[in-house]
């Protein structure tokens, strides 16, 4: 499971700019990033009339995938998974998950950018570990607008250094929400699960298992 932090902040703050400007220096760092970003806007169309995507949708597809030699684009109804769910799902083998919105996502850290006055939304939801800022602002972790870089430094010290050490074994989610679970219970699943499948045919030479279990 990567490790997720998501940029919060008003309407026009510059979430997407100082985001952007992060992400391009982490992977200037070599990590491989994936931004996942929320809006309000509804109707956006990526499949022109006249494509072979667009005679898909017409015809009533609920999920439509293009495969190209270069990239891969999906579309979809919002499922209305949370934002930890969404990284499980679709991004589990990047270094980490960089958010644009999701302020009320709770176990997902956030960074405010707070752009000339107003209220803070660090007062209004909780998660937030620093603040990007161009006016005089009180805490451990605040940054200006320009400090990009710095920000990245500052996610990358918190969260990328030492991923390997504390990289969860086991991610368990339940009817789409996520369950912290104890190292000690992450070994022990591992364990009986692993015991388990390496009794199956093809099966050797494991490094990775998924597992999806239906109860009703």
């Amino acid at each position: 499971m990567p490790p997720i932090v998501t940029f919060i902040g008003w309407h026009d703050s510059g979430k997407t700019t100082l985001a952007s400007q992060v992400v391009a220096h982490l992977k200037e760092r070599g990590y491989r990033i994936a931004v996942i970003k929320h809006t309000k806007e509804t109707g956006i169309v990526f499949d022109q009339p006249g494509t072979d995507t667009y005679t898909y949708l017409q015809a009533g597809a609920d999920s439509i995938t293009l495969i190209a030699p270069d990239q891969m684009v999906m579309r979809t109804e919002n499922p209305g998974m949370d934002l930890t769910t969404l990284a499980f799902r679709f991004f589990p083998d990047v270094d980490m998950v960089i958010g644009e919105g999701f302020k009320h996502e709770r176990q997902v850290a956030k960074i405010e950018v707070a752009r000339g006055e107003g209220e803070l939304l660090r007062n209004q939801v909780n998660g937030v570990i620093a603040i990007a800022t161009d006016r005089p602002v009180t805490g451990d972790y605040i940054f200006r607008l320009d400090e990009s870089r710095e920000i990245a430094e500052f996610i990358e010290k918190r969260f990328l250094q030492d991923r390997d050490k504390n990289q969860e074994k086991v991610t368990l989610l339940v009817n789409g929400s996520r369950v912290v679970l104890k190292d000690f219970v992450q070994e022990s699943l591992a364990a009986t699960v692993a015991g388990f499948v390496s009794t199956l045919k093809a099966t050797d030479k494991m490094g990775e298992i998924e597992l999806r279990i239906k109860l009703d």
